[in-house]
């Protein structure tokens, strides 16, 4: 199909629609309204479900609902409306029903501003709701990456029954880029053997994310750890570039790797030999790739839009072989690639922080410039 221009936004629920999404449920938060508003016209055109719930409790309730149903079922927001939905994500989780969440992430913390940022990696990653479960975790760069990974997000979600999330900073919901969208695919009633869709002919199933014998969480906490290995072995997602005879490594994710790339061919042009690893699958992130680097790589630098949360990802893959550095802009400002050639720079000529952790003295660099 011929590429059109798109809105980050309105391509990620186009892409959700073309992917067989049956039911959407949100409410709207900049810099995400745009994929509300568009599926509120969308999805009635096509006869399928949409509504605009009273708050972010809830719309993740009626994803809930909806998942337990075995339908096709997403929701997004943007940073403060996913806090609000963390214990019913984490009661999806619980339940191992599949859903699909999107998080156009703003500045902050609290209200913040509505500014481009990636400072909910720790949330989506690590944290979320309450309780031991796992979750996909992908990480767009592009509109087209947004597009195409939209439609593998309800495949991963139904494949290992868990939640799937895209996160993405303001600017690649807000930008606009040609694209090229997938045909559309037909809805199907997928008759999973777990779904909650009726009975006539069958014994009653009953779904809940509640054990109060603890052996029987344990091993639901078992189960959901196993299910998690296989993710981690087989769906773990990332581009290199310039990494063959790389010494210098960054590694950025989102629109900081898009950034990064910029200043690595910049720096590429200047005779330094410095790679990018941009990881797409933040979670489950790719550990592997980086311990294979740090055999070989002088020194990396974590490039975010945040106060260096994937940073403790890279330092845990490195494992304290080499030098980790770390360079950061946050509050919704987006870094320019001059500012990651500087870095490049500095690390090439050696000039490496002092401290246990660089981000002490990346903090110090940045109020002296202020």
């Amino acid at each position: 199909m011929p590429k059109e221009l798109w809105k980050g936004n309105e391509a990620i629920a186009e892409a959700a629609v073309r992917a067989g999404l049956q039911a959407y449920f949100g409410y709207p938060i900049t810099p995400q309204t745009e994929i509300l508003e568009y599926l509120s016209r969308r999805m009635p055109e096509l006869v399928r479900a949409f509504v605009q719930a009273e708050s972010e409790l809830g719309a993740i309730n009626m994803v809930y609902g909806a998942a337990c149903a075995g339908a096709r079922v997403m929701s997004s927001s943007s940073s403060p409306g996913m806090s609000l939905m963390m214990e019913g994500i984490s009661y999806i989780a619980g339940t191992e029903v599949p859903a699909v969440l999107v998080n156009v992430m703003r500045g902050g913390p609290g209200l913040g501003n509505i500014a481009p940022s990636q400072s909910d990696y720790n949330q989506a990653v690590h944290g979320g709701g309450h309780g031991d479960y796992p979750r996909i975790v992908l990480a767009p760069a592009t509109v087209q990456e947004a597009i195409d990974l939209m439609g593998l997000s309800f495949d991963l979600a139904e494949k290992y029954r868990m939640i799937c999330m895209l996160i993405l900073d303001g600017n690649v919901g807000q930008i606009m880029e040609p694209a090229e969208m997938p045909e559309m695919q037909p809805v199907a009633n997928r008759n999973f053997d777990w779904a909650t869709n009726g009975a006539v002919d069958r014994p009653r199933r009953i779904l809940s994310s509640i054990y109060i014998n603890p052996p029987d969480e344990e091993a639901t906490n078992f189960r959901l750890a196993k299910r998690w290995l296989e993710v981690q072995a087989n769906e773990v997602r990332y581009r290199e570039y310039f990494l063959d005879d790389a010494e210098f490594v960054i590694v950025g994710f989102g629109t900081a790797g898009r950034v990064a790339l910029s200043a690595v061919r910049a720096a590429r042009a200047q005779g330094i030999r410095v790679g990018l690893l941009r990881p797409i699958t933040v979670s489950p992130f790719p550990f592997q790739v980086i311990d294979e680097l740090a055999v070989r790589a002088r020194v990396f630098l974590v490039a975010e839009m945040n106060m260096g949360q994937m940073y403790n990802d890279v330092r845990i893959a490195v494992r304290g072989r080499v030098p980790v550095e770390f360079y950061g802009r946050t509050g919704g400002i987006v870094p320019f690639p001059d500012e990651i050639l500087a870095e490049i720079h500095r690390i090439a000529a050696g000039r490496l922080a002092a401290e246990a952790d660089p981000r002490g003295a990346w903090l110090a660099r940045m109020e002296a410039a202020r």
